[in-house]
């Protein structure tokens, strides 16, 4: 597990905010390769051994802030059904997750964090997400697949094919996966 507390207030968080913030702004003029934390350090106005003591290392601290940056900004859109609703956000994850820098956080988050907990930060993000959409269905009297249903039909693929066999992965494909777990759940809500 990541020596990083989730949102610490105080002193704490003011350390994680100006180290998170030096990270971003020397890997945009730097590059990712070209980080130290002696040159993060600096950049923040801490010393490295606070670095070192909060993080453990320079990849346990590009994982936390590859962590906060996949964190959504805002709830997903509201667009009226289930099927744009969760067609609209499969999109939107796609082309954020399969940028190159979307896929540079993927990598962070994993690399530093070899026990999981921010594979599964990550993944707690995107059910959120889509338990809104869920929600907001029901809501309207439609019946919508559950959340673990759609995080192994939709989700669990995109991320797969973003990682492993990006070639020709486009928004045609997360209509599809989107397609096929709100027409199985079109079939289950039937009667029979």
């Amino acid at each position: 597990m990541s020596r990083q507390m989730v949102r610490p207030g105080g002193r704490s968080a003011r350390v994680q905010e100006s180290v998170h913030a030096a990270v971003r702004a020397l890997v945009s003029e730097l590059g990712r390769d070209a980080l130290t934390v002696p040159l993060i350090a600096q950049r923040a106005g801490v010393t490295p051994s606070t670095i070192y003591r909060r993080w453990g290392d320079l990849r346990e601290l590009l994982s936390d802030v590859a962590v906060e940056r996949l964190r959504p900004d805002t709830a997903p859109g509201d667009h009226g059904t289930l099927s744009s609703d969760l067609t609209a956000w499969a999109e939107q994850f796609l082309d954020e997750m399969s940028s190159p820098t979307g896929r540079a956080y993927i990598r962070d988050a994993l690399l530093g964090d070899p026990d999981g907990g921010n594979a599964g930060q990550c993944s707690a993000y995107a059910a959120e997400q889509i338990d809104v959409i869920l929600s907001r269905a029901a809501e309207r009297g439609e019946h919508p697949p559950d959340v673990e249903t759609v995080m192994d039909r939709v989700v669990a693929p995109l991320m797969y094919r973003i990682l492993f066999r990006p070639e020709g992965l486009d928004t045609a494909y997360a209509r599809h996966l989107t397609g096929g777990v709100l027409g199985s759940a079109d079939r289950s809500a039937q009667p029979r």
